[in-house]
């Protein structure tokens, strides 16, 4: 049992003014984080708990799955950075710095390269994998624009675990054996997820999925089928393949110039034209690490550039700015077709569904109609390269699509041999010879997840804790501590909870009712127990779900056990 008086929880009325969305705002007032730079917090006692509860259910679901948890440090040696060719190319969310002796280290964003070490300085044989290492520790990346409290912070919490083994049917076993590990630990911690598939980033590998849980105020957009398990972050859903052209006049003769003055964007030059944007084909030409690219779509789409660095295996790819259109078409932007323009040239599927077309003429305002794909210009290639709407056929059984935000709290990836290789990560197989031994990356953010249960998690009095995390089960509240009956009834039932092993908070402070109602809303612990003076002395107390808002008058005899039942049925709503 805790007594309010003795904790340190500040809870404030007023919502502070950089607070941007619900769990920054909601966590600043309730006492559970406080700010002390720009995306860097200071956990206070409520929030801690939050935090360590996070991190019970890691635990135990990584020792469960067979993982076996490490530390590695926080300061990371460019050496091994450099090893990785990471070291050029993560960008200025690496904090760099020097020691005294003029050494370079970097303040660890993610652990690839410190892993892979330890297991190429350890592991000599297959007989000593699979090998699973996970850690719970400090991460630093240095976002440009941290925001949203502990959504996007710069210093932050994680939960990073490496699997290796001997090839790629057993890292498929390991990736499997995290994925069904995440889903139990969403599903402890009481929130609504769904795990998609996703692009892999700047941590690279063959494939991943995100563990997004799903929230209005999230900042990735995910795709899931009506019908069945299919789902993905935006930026990876798979659009459909076109089988026939539909789009446009099968009568079209040559091509031809029409001025369009002024008329740059996909409205204006449809309207111009009188056509609908998806018989428009839009050039937008791209730079990326492989040479200038100029991809293709319908004008009712919009090109994914995720897709394009995919398919491109590129490094990188840009939107070109106004000096390389200029050079590649002899035009501003806004003009650009595919007609006779001397460039690596790529095309989106919809295009396949165009008949003819219009498209810019490479010429200040001027377009082309009646342009034909396949006789007026030949795309190297026709690939998936735009994104998903909503209501867009599922590519696994054809229902619809549906768009929704989400939170990313967890991210799985296949590396495969990308950091293994480089950093000559190996063991002897049973012939003896060496083998390159496979990776794969599963990272949590237990901050952020505490962060994305709120909000989910919430209503306009404040949190509603899952009680699985909440920093407490039970709170109880005598409204008078100066009525010996009331506070002789509210020790007794704290005391009793407390033999039980309910986490309890006891408000022992001498504030009016109202104050005390509104922090315990505020805090969000799952179980209320109010006893007054007209209930005490009739023999009763009242227990309230924060949940439902449901309350109930029980007879304090009876007020422990069903307090224990109501605990007993939020812990089994979180499979706990």
């Amino acid at each position: 049992m805790i007594r309010y008086t003795q904790y340190l929880m500040p809870t404030t009325k007023e919502t502070p003014s950089d607070a941007e969305v619900v769990s920054h705002r909601l966590m600043l007032r309730g006492g559970f984080i406080r700010k002390v730079a720009s995306g860097i917090y200071t956990y206070m006692p409520a929030g801690l708990r939050v935090l360590r509860k996070v991190e019970r259910i890691l635990r135990e679901e990584m020792d469960r799955a067979g993982a076996q948890e490490v530390l590695m440090p926080a300061v990371i040696p460019a050496e091994l950075w450099q090893e990785s060719g990471r070291w050029d190319l993560y960008g200025k969310e690496l904090l760099r710095f020097k020691d005294r002796a003029d050494r370079e280290f970097c303040l660890g964003p993610t652990h690839e390269e410190v892993v892979t070490d330890i297991v190429r300085r350890e592991v000599r044989s297959y007989r000593q994998l699979p090998i699973n290492l996970y850690q719970i520790q400090d991460k630093f990346r240095d976002e440009i624009r941290p925001r949203f409290g502990l959504m996007r912070g710069r210093e932050f919490f994680m939960k990073d675990g490496y699997s290796f083994d001997m090839d790629e049917e057993g890292a498929k076993e390991s990736y499997q054996k995290m994925y069904d590990a995440y889903c139990r630990i969403f599903r402890r911690m009481g929130l609504d997820f769904r795990a998609v598939e996703a692009d892999t980033g700047n941590i690279g590998g063959s494939s991943s999925h995100e563990f997004m849980v799903i929230a209005d105020s999230g900042e990735d957009s995910i795709v899931s089928c009506v019908s069945c398990a299919y789902g993905a972050n935006v930026e990876k859903a798979e659009c459909p393949s076109v089988a026939e052209k539909t789009v446009g006049s099968k009568d079209a003769g040559p091509f031809r110039k029409v001025e369009t003055p002024g008329r740059r964007t996909i409205e204006e030059v449809s309207g111009f034209l009188g056509i609908r944007p998806d018989e428009l084909i839009k050039t937008l030409l791209f730079e990326t690490s492989v040479g200038d690219v100029a991809v293709l779509v319908s004008g009712a789409f919009e090109i994914n550039e995720v897709k394009v660095r995919g398919f491109l295996g590129a490094e990188w790819v840009r939107l070109a700015e106004e000096p390389k259109v200029r050079e590649l078409t002899g035009t501003p932007s806004g003009f650009a077709g595919p007609v006779g323009l001397s460039v690596r040239m790529i095309a989106d599927l919809s295009v396949r569904s165009i008949v003819s077309g219009a498209t810019g003429a490479n010429e200040k305002d001027a377009h082309l109609v009646d342009v034909v794909p396949g006789r007026d210009f030949e795309p190297e290639t026709y690939a998936d390269l735009r994104m998903v709407r909503e209501g867009d056929p599922c590519p696994r059984c054809g229902a619809e699509l549906r768009v929704s935000r989400g939170i990313e709290v967890g991210h799985v990836f296949r590396l495969g041999r990308k950091y293994s290789e480089k950093l000559r990560a190996v063991a002897l197989d049973a012939d003896g010879k060496e083998i390159v031994v496979v990776m794969g990356c599963y990272g949590i953010g237990v901050g952020r997840t505490a962060a994305a249960a709120i909000e989910q998690h919430n209503d306009a009095d404040g949190m509603i804790w899952p009680i699985s995390i909440a920093p407490f089960e039970v709170t109880i509240i005598p409204v008078n501590v100066k009525n010996a009956d009331v506070a002789a009834a509210a020790e007794k039932l704290a005391a009793d909870l407390d033999a039980r092993g309910v986490e309890v908070f006891f408000d022992d402070r001498e504030e009016r009712p109202g104050i005390k109602f509104k922090d315990a809303d505020l805090v969000g612990i799952p179980v209320r127990v109010t006893l007054g003076e007209k209930n005490v002395a009739d023999g009763f107390g009242e227990l309230r779900d924060r949940k439902t808002g449901e309350t109930v008058r029980v007879e304090l005899s009876r007020l422990a056990e069903e307090v224990m039942k109501m605990v007993a049925r939020k812990k089994a709503e979180c499979g706990a």
